[in-house]
């Protein structure tokens, strides 16, 4: 701030400085105002992800969007910081977290060098002390583990020789340890980095490891972590309930020198939402296709409810087994009405409809079951009954050719299962619950281009049920893998693979 005594007497000196206070002022300004623009974009994007509107944007292209804006937001905040010079004197808000206690504290001591008071040169003595915390990082850090195992012998019978046993690994012969092992899988299948890309930074790190090396190491690891995979999904089929979705996954057809289309094809349960006490779980599938019969195979003896969205292969297995009912996805009803809405206001009307179905949800979740059936018969019946009049009635009225009619006639042919909610407080409106365990695949597909091959594809759905399944039980799933690969190294047994499930690790 200036003082007066800091004011020159010469006016050409004052009427220098008024400028330049007038161009700082403007600057400020400039960057006030476009702190408040940034502002708004993002609560214009926090209402695209979270308000009524929801599926105008992909989760994915918001979070990056979201990014991008926040990171132009802290630029301009920080321009303002600087060019306000008050901005000094006034502690800065900033939301920085806690950081966590388990964390290695590094203690750096900033000191004065002369400890003689600057006034009578008398000894200084230490009054208090200010402590800050910074998070740092230390990048990978690779290790060699040594294992050293001593042979023994009698003196007396020179033919004795007594060595304790080899530790069991994953690769045998091999120099990664299953730590090691785990990290690549997690980066690979988690956090969607490519085999290629984990090689060029291991290099950065001074260790050369070859892609195909880092692809025996997967291989090898599927192939000890399948039959976990099948003790989920079977752990699956014996459940009343179930969500079940599928999503393309490329494959390299050296054949024909391109790549073809399998399917990742995913069955979940999640009985949370109305107090179950079962724990969540979801398990991966590949398949060559996306044929009907797939899904029959891949849920075996499953009798019970089947949540799903609108693929007929899911009503043909329906018809086949009868022991199987099918409750459909509002949420894709839901979109069919939304891409119409803007010029349609029969699909505006039934969007509000749907709406106050969701808002009736939003009140029961995680309440008990018969609670939920009870709410749902008083409340949201009369709105599932009126909704199917009014649909039945305008497609009368309309185009037997035009996007409505097919957005109504999607709706009303699925109708028995769109209304099994309202018998079942167990049932839920959507499908979501499996939607959400597919979007990890579509990161991953984006990345990593497409599956080697149909093995290939069978390994990312086995590795991608482990990973998912920690990540539903709130576990750490580097520290689950690197314990789970090290206990199948050494040869636990097949019959009791129930003790590695990694919501055991919770219970």
């Amino acid at each position: 701030m200036l003082m007066e005594a800091d004011l020159p007497s010469d006016v050409e000196a004052l009427r220098a400085l008024v400028l330049e206070q007038a161009r700082e002022l403007d600057a400020l300004k400039l960057f006030q105002a476009e702190v408040e623009r940034l502002k708004a974009i993002i609560e214009a994007l926090q209402r695209h992800r979270f308000g009524r509107r929801s599926e105008q944007l992909d989760p994915d292209q918001f979070e990056l969007a979201l990014e991008e804006v926040e990171t132009a937001l802290a630029e301009a905040e920080h321009a303002i910081d600087k060019a306000n010079r008050a901005s000094a004197d006034r502690p800065r808000k900033a939301n920085r977290g806690s950081l966590p206690a388990h964390l290695e504290r590094i203690e750096q001591v900033v000191d004065i060098e002369d400890k003689a008071c600057p006034c009578c040169r008398g000894a200084l003595h230490q009054i208090g002390e200010d402590v800050a915390e910074r998070l740092d990082v230390v990048p990978t850090t690779f290790r060699v583990l040594v294992t050293r195992r001593p042979r023994y012998g009698c003196r007396s019978c020179e033919s004795a020789v007594v060595q304790a046993p080899a530790p069991g690994r994953i690769v045998e012969g091999g120099i990664p340890t299953e730590a090691l092992i785990a990290q690549v899988l997690v980066a690979k299948y988690a956090d969607h980095l490519p085999l290629y890309r984990q090689a060029q930074i291991y290099a950065r790190q001074g260790i050369q490891l070859d892609r195909s090396t880092l692809a025996d190491w997967v291989g090898r690891a599927a192939w000890y972590l399948r039959p976990l995979r099948d003790h989920i999904l079977e752990r699956l089929r014996r459940s009343e309930r179930l969500f079940a979705d599928e999503t393309t996954a490329p494959v390299l057809d050296p054949g024909r020198g391109r790549t073809k289309t399998g399917q990742l094809w995913a069955y979940a349960r999640d009985d949370r939402p109305w107090g179950g006490d079962t724990p969540p779980m979801v398990a991966y599938v590949y398949a060559a296709d996306r044929k009907g019969e797939r899904a029959e195979a891949h849920l075996g003896n499953f009798a019970g409810i089947l949540q799903v969205d609108g693929f007929g292969g899911y009503a043909a297995l329906a018809k086949r087994r009868q022991q199987v009912s099918l409750a459909f996805c509002w949420a894709h009803v839901r979109r069919k009405f939304y891409e119409l809405a803007d010029n349609s206001p029969v699909a505006t009307e039934a969007l509000r409809r749907i709406a106050m179905l969701y808002a009736i949800e939003d009140e029961v979740r995680s309440t008990p079951a018969e609670h939920r059936r009870a709410v749902r018969a008083e409340q949201a019946r009369i709105i599932v009954d009126d909704l199917h009049i009014y649909l039945e009635a305008r497609l009368r009225q309309i185009s037997a050719k035009s996007k409505l009619a097919d957005a109504i006639r999607y709706a009303l042919t699925r109708w028995p299962g769109l209304s099994l909610f309202l018998d079942d407080g167990r049932v839920e409106m959507d499908s979501n619950t499996v939607e959400r365990s597919i979007r990890p695949l579509a990161l991953n597909r984006k990345n990593a281009l497409f599956a080697g091959s149909d093995e290939g594809g069978d390994n990312w759905a086995v590795i991608a049920t482990l990973i998912e399944n920690c990540k539903i039980s709130g576990i750490n799933p580097h520290t689950w893998l690197a314990e789970t690969l090290t206990k199948l190294a050494e040869g636990h047994p097949a019959n009791a693979v129930s003790e590695l499930m990694p919501w055991t690790a919770v219970g």
